[in-house]
């Protein structure tokens, strides 16, 4: 069956079949089920779609058709905000999505109270499917969603906002470009309209001594820096080669 399956999708132009296949076939209750599975894969929809989840940094998130899929260069972004975060801390992860960045910090640091939104209503309902019992999800705009009682009290706020240039967005994969919500990938003219929108607001949130963490191209970078110091926090540009990530620190002084 496994073979098949590679054959399916290699003929689909799948990079990675053989991988591909194989978590398939883990998640197939049965050969028809597994043939399903490798039809719509093979037919562009993406295999976290297909499966129904996805892993970041060792945790599996519950991905539902039509939601932002976590990639891996999130990791790094992860790993920043738990050096930053103590038991305790008061977490937001904003334009939260499926919840992944959120639900890996909390997983990870015991005793975190964590607020995710998103504008999006079908992320919205997969963030407190991953989040239920673990963290509050809110519908609504960046912070406007928040309870007011968190203002000034924030330790972290990782914000995985949409950064894809709009003259760029039809050069993304397919997949990405047909069956993930735009308003998580278009970030406007240069890329950075929706974090300028974070930043503005971001600082009457946070504690003294709170920190912003926010992913970018690297091109990127030090236009963010730029936007980060205009708003009085300090910036600090973190990069992984390995995982083709870039992410700025923000802290509140």
């Amino acid at each position: 069956m496994q073979e098949d399956a590679s054959a399916r999708l290699r003929a689909a132009g799948c990079v990675f079949a053989e991988e591909e296949a194989e978590l398939l076939l883990s998640d197939a209750t049965d050969e028809a089920h597994l043939a399903a599975m490798v039809e719509r894969r093979a037919g562009g929809l993406p295999l976290e779609h297909v499966l129904g989840w996805t892993e970041l940094a060792g945790v599996r998130v519950a991905v539902d058709p039509g939601v932002f899929v976590p990639r891996v260069r999130s990791e790094l972004l992860v790993a920043e905000a738990l050096r930053r975060t103590r038991s305790g801390a008061v977490v937001i992860d904003l334009c939260c999505g499926s919840g992944a960045l959120g639900l890996v910090v909390a997983r990870r640091i015991a005793g975190v109270e964590l607020h995710a939104t998103d504008i999006d209503p079908g992320a919205v309902a997969c963030a407190r499917r991953n989040l239920d019992g673990i963290g509050m999800v809110h519908r609504g705009d960046l912070f406007a969603a928040l309870p007011r009682r968190l203002r000034g009290r924030v330790d972290v706020i990782v914000a995985n906002t949409p950064y894809v240039p709009t003259d760029e967005v039809p050069l993304l994969p397919r997949e990405a470009r047909e069956h993930e919500p735009m308003v998580a990938l278009d970030g406007g003219r240069d890329g950075l309209d929706v974090q300028r929108r974070v930043l503005a607001a971001c600082r009457s949130w946070l504690r003294p001594g709170g920190v912003l963490i926010v992913e970018v191209a690297a091109h990127q970078a030090p236009a963010a820096c730029e936007e980060f110091v205009a708003r009085s926090l300090v910036p600090e540009v973190v990069t992984n080669d390995e995982l083709e990530a870039t992410i700025v620190i923000g802290v509140h002084r």
